[in-house]
């Protein structure tokens, strides 16, 4: 067995190692030409990325070993319950435990000084465990899941309409980053259990769309808080870059950050295991083997987190923001837009969250949707999303002139593709916007946005929802490519077999 997983343990890290060096050679290639970054900034960044290399590999590995049986275990027990009430009170526990405690969120809200950060936490908590609740209830009674989006989205823009323009941004941005490394695997294997105890054709695609949905209650939640609180005076201000002398003095850094990490990862973990052993206790569904593998992949798991996060947090955060706002501060800021798109284009690839989605849709469709073309929707739609967020930057543009079109057309094509294609952009939205776009992009937004005088709250906030709504529309195009080629091929099929029928009769 130790064989074995030190071979799996060498194959993640060897996937890892392939989806970080692109983004560390054009961050290593920006700052010998066009965006020069001081020693200790590139030192800082350097270290951080090798950190992100072992982190992916160790989380990724130690997700497949835990979070994946632990949450497919819950949801198939939890499904068979015919009262109603009991899951979906721990279905809405999990979703306030585990966001109130996700790395991601933590970074956002230090960021907004217009409300405590504890409230906004805390808001947004509950918004995910409402929604968790609305959609594990949604598989169980099999209700199509675009009455559900096209229903919350109209709520979200109606209420958007009457929120306070500061806020807009923010509020989109808190569905993006609720959805981080730690809730993800978690949800969308509980939605594997609850859809495997149903039977029906629909079952496979409504386990997805769970990751979706919990990206709508945050967001609906915080723009009603923004319109009780009415933060008019709601700012941004740019973190703080260490001067680092050498590179002693940054690993030295690096040390001093690992214990804030250890912590924070200890506490997004806790309720999860803590509600798993409650489970265990009360169901005895696993045994004794599988609890041992459980339980190491849980170490694995916190282990690759601590060091993914202090890798990006420590390392990504200031190289993103010192890069943005050198580059807009340069004779051609008109690179902001390109650069961007080149840089969203690879920094998908690091996500930890994004391995594991590809790997369980290519998993639930028998193959039919790879992983490398999920990848490459995914990749094309952080492209685009980060090319308009620097027009957002450079011209002010309000967000609703994208993100209204942006949703009209995710909405429309869900009329025309198979239901399985509509839940996995949905997720697939959700799944993009992870602690790379919290602690890489957005700094660079803020970056580029305090260089050229904007305002950070309405013009490089909303960087995160762009991230999370392109892919809505990518992942469908390729659904509907998928859809009309399979017409071609049938008809063409067709055309075929009368062909023979004709020769046939002929011959006759």
């Amino acid at each position: 067995m130790r064989f074995r997983l030190n071979k799996q343990l060498r194959e993640k890290c060897q996937e890892s190692l392939a989806a970080v060096l692109p983004i560390t050679a054009i961050v290593f290639l920006l700052s010998i030409t066009i965006a020069p970054l001081d020693p200790g900034t590139l030192v800082l960044f350097l270290f951080g990325a090798v950190l992100l290399v072992g982190g992916m590999g160790l989380f990724t590995l130690g997700v497949d070993m835990s979070m994946i049986p632990m949450g497919e275990g819950v949801g198939v027990v939890l499904s068979r319950s015919r009262r109603w009430i009991v899951p979906a009170a721990v279905y809405s526990l999990l979703g306030v435990l585990t966001t109130m405690a996700e790395p991601d969120l933590q970074v956002l809200s230090k960021q907004v000084s217009a409300i405590p950060s504890h409230v906004l936490i805390l808001t947004v908590a509950v918004g995910v465990g409402l929604f968790l609740a609305a959609a594990t209830a949604r598989i169980r009674r099999g209700t199509p899941l675009r009455r559900l989006l096209i229903g919350f989205y109209l709520a979200v823009f109606v209420l958007a309409a009457i929120a306070p323009e500061n806020f807009i941004p923010v509020s989109f941005d808190s569905g993006g980053v609720t959805t981080g490394p730690v809730t993800v695997p978690f949800i969308m294997s509980l939605g594997l259990g609850i859809a495997s105890s149903r039977s029906g054709k629909n079952s496979a695609s409504d386990s997805f769309g769970l990751i979706s949905l919990c990206s709508i209650g945050p967001i609906l939640c915080v723009l009603l808080l923004g319109i009780i609180y009415r933060p008019q005076e709601a700012a941004s201000h740019l973190s703080v870059i260490p001067s680092i002398p050498n590179t002693a003095q940054a690993a030295r850094y690096f040390t001093q950050s690992f214990p804030t990490y250890f912590e924070e990862v200890a506490r997004a973990l806790l309720p999860i295991t803590g509600l798993f052993l409650v489970f265990q206790a009360i169901t005895r569904r696993f045994k004794r083997g599988q609890l041992m593998r459980i339980a190491t992949g849980l170490l694995y798991t916190y282990i690759g987190l601590v060091l993914f996060l202090c890798g990006v947090n420590v390392g990504f955060m200031p190289a993103g923001q010192l890069i943005g706002a050198t580059i807009a501060t340069g004779a051609s800021k008109w690179l902001l837009g390109p650069i961007g798109m080149l840089i969203g284009y690879y920094i998908v690839k690091a996500e930890p969250a994004v391995a594991v989605l590809t790997k369980q849709v290519e998993e639930v469709s028998n193959g039919s949707i790879s992983h490398k073309a999920m990848g490459l929707a995914l990749s094309i739609g952080v492209c685009v999303s980060v090319g308009l967020a620097m027009v957002r930057v450079l011209t002010g543009l309000n967000i609703f002139w994208l993100l209204i079109p942006g949703y009209a057309i995710s909405l429309g094509l869900t009329f025309l593709v198979p239901s399985i294609f509509t839940g996995i952009a949905f997720d697939s939205g959700g799944v993009a916007s992870g602690p790379m776009t919290a602690t890489f992009l957005l700094p660079f937004a803020q970056g580029a946005c305090h260089a050229l005088g904007g305002n950070m709250m309405t013009d490089a906030f909303g960087i995160v929802a762009m991230v999370a709504m392109t892919p809505l529309v990518t992942i469908q195009v390729m659904g509907l490519s998928s859809v009309v080629r399979h017409k071609l091929a049938r008809r063409r099929l067709r055309s075929r077999m009368e062909r023979v029928e004709d020769m046939v009769l002929y011959f006759d």
